[in-house]
């Protein structure tokens, strides 16, 4: 039998990567994750601070909407323990009626206890210059070991005469990491809140 040649079906050996090839390959991949790393980990660090202030944010409006929807005074608990680090419980004293001061089942709640924590005004930048940037004369905070926030039923700030209505901050840091800046909740009387951020220098602009 006579076999007859197809054309065009000559192969090519194929030749694979040599040592040096793949060793420069890897150097670049290297070089690149090296450059790119430090600015991941930052954008991570700084969404993970700003992600935590807004939680924060969003449980203080959930304790006031429960005043107003349950027509009595409701109060946002915070305790924050005094161990290395620090760990913050908080949570919406609203069950059952009326609240009782302790933690119930059911309370929506919120634990801070990594690296990004509620901390006093000493510990972020600028925080005197927070009350200009938002156009307050002053403001007030609460003490982190039992610092309870009070809505009345109509949604605003409770303060027990004589007690005059204050502007309250809170303020949240990366303690690890303070290149990211700082995040600060304000707590008008009125019941309204927003949220600030500040660059390492203390610069503070509003957030959203």
């Amino acid at each position: 039998m006579r076999r007859t040649a197809l054309l065009g079906s000559k192969r090519t050996p194929s030749r694979g990567f040599s040592l040096v090839e793949v060793v420069i390959a890897m150097a670049v991949i290297l070089l690149l994750s090296a450059i790119a790393l430090p600015a991941f980990v930052s954008a991570y660090r700084t969404y993970e601070l700003t992600d935590d202030a807004t939680q924060f944010a969003g449980l203080l409006k959930f304790t006031r909407g429960e005043a107003i929807r349950l027509n009595t005074n409701v109060t946002c608990q915070i305790q924050q323990t005094a161990s290395v680090p620090p760990v913050t419980n908080m949570w919406a004293d609203s069950l059952p009626t009326p609240p009782d001061g302790i933690e119930d089942p059911g309370e929506k709640q919120l634990l801070f206890g990594g690296t990004v924590n509620l901390v006093p005004p000493a510990a972020v930048p600028n925080a005197a210059g927070l009350a200009a940037a938002a156009g307050v004369p002053a403001l007030a905070t609460v003490p982190l070991a039992n610092g309870p926030v009070t809505f009345d039923r109509r949604g605003a700030v409770f303060f027990t005469p004589p007690n005059p209505p204050q502007v309250y901050a809170f303020y949240l840091s990366n303690q690890n990491d303070t290149s990211v800046g700082a995040r600060a909740v304000i707590l008008l009387p009125s019941g309204s809140i927003q949220l600030w951020k500040a660059d390492s220098l203390g610069n503070w602009i509003p957030l959203g």
